[in-house]
């Protein structure tokens, strides 16, 4: 491995998360979830559908198809990276793999900044180009979820459109397009952009200028597939596939692991429909500042979903708890294997976690 890699090393632990307000911000919010779902639901009717639930059927379809997803993800992320540097589907998976775990457990979801310092590590490469395409991916995945949130909702007619779940995904739709609309002009016009970022920091000292716009240019290393071509078609493909496909399946197992009323299960078209629109419920959810793993605002997704199709609140809860847990331990265990067999420590990752990885040594 090359000795001009960025932040090859981890850096020194900083100092405790939890003196930050944004963590106690995640840890309100996720409580606030909790109470509002849970407040009126007995709790005794909550552990009798998760008894009367066919645990069986959401772990046959649910595990291979988290695996899938992160497989998926790291192909569709090669792609991504692929103008920086060929990067193998492995290593990829692997970054994946400790960036999940990370969210899952460390607060702040700092699993973005760990899988770009790891694969940064381990490849040589810049670390602010890379995580260049951890912002296009992600930029990426918040359109395919509004896109599918607005199409569900279609599909389904009146009722699923009621609620929280679409005044939640009109609010969000700057956070999509806004994002995506910065990201074209970075890659098409540097200039422009570099110009408008040095006169907004005017007031700032020279050192923090020069730093800001020195990762800004390697940044947009990090953004070269938008110039379209095959790279972009595969972009295009795995988002679908992760989306609609196989990110769908947990939710559709889910679904046929309760016993819920025909609003939901009158056909298999109706199933699929609500199924996707879960997982864009998920995904508008997930954008809310959380505690780790996304407890919480995960429960809070399904009941802003089930409640307007018929589903009573405590079979919502359940199967909001249960959905979420096979999730969550599917993707945590994924990540500790990695560890395993990678011979890296977690206290390596979290103190990762500590430090944007855009220190180049180049």
């Amino acid at each position: 491995m090359s000795e001009t890699t960025a932040s090859t090393e981890a850096p020194e632990a900083p100092r405790s998360r939890w003196t930050d307000w944004r963590v106690w911000l995640g840890v309100a919010i996720t409580v606030g979830c909790i109470w509002y779902v849970a407040k009126d639901v007995p709790m005794s009717e909550v552990a009798s559908a998760l008894r009367r639930a066919d645990l069986w059927t959401l772990l046959v379809v649910s595990v291979p198809a988290h695996v899938l997803s992160i497989y998926l993800r790291a192909l569709r992320w090669r792609h991504l990276t692929n103008p920086i540097a060929p990067m193998s589907r492995g290593l990829l998976y692997k970054a994946q793999s400790v960036g999940f775990l990370v969210n899952n457990l460390v607060p702040l979801r700092m699993g973005e900044f760990v899988r770009s310092w790891y694969l940064a590590r381990e490849t040589g490469t810049r670390g602010a180009a890379i995580l260049g395409t951890v912002v296009l991916e992600r930029v990426l995945d918040i359109v395919c979820v509004l896109l599918m949130a607005g199409a569900s909702i279609g599909l389904l007619g009146a009722r699923a459109g009621d609620g929280l779940l679409a005044e939640g995904a009109v609010l969000l739709l700057p956070t999509g397009f806004v994002p995506l609309a910065g990201l074209i002009a970075l890659r098409f016009a540097p200039a422009a952009v570099l110009r408008g970022v040095e006169w907004a920091m005017r007031p700032f000292p020279q050192d923090a200028r020069d730093f800001v716009s020195g990762n800004l240019l390697r940044f947009t290393e990090g953004l070269a597939a938008i110039s379209g071509g095959t790279h972009l078609w595969w972009i295009l493909f795995h988002s679908i596939t992760i989306w609609l496909l196989v990110g769908a399946l947990p939710m559709t197992a889910g679904l046929v692991a309760f016993e819920l009323p025909p609003e939901v299960t009158a056909s298999t078209d109706r199933l699929v429909y609500v199924s996707w629109l879960l997982l864009a419920a998920v995904g508008v959810a997930v954008a809310i500042p959380s505690a780790p793993g996304f407890f919480g605002v995960y429960q809070l997704a399904f009941t802003a979903v089930l409640r307007p199709l018929g589903v009573d609140d405590a079979t919502s809860l359940a199967l909001g708890l249960l959905v979420w847990l096979v999730f969550w331990a599917s993707f945590t265990l994924q990540g500790f294997v990695v560890l395993r067999l990678g011979g890296i420590s977690f206290a390596e990752l979290t103190a990762a976690s500590g430090k944007a990885p855009t220190n180049d040594r180049r």
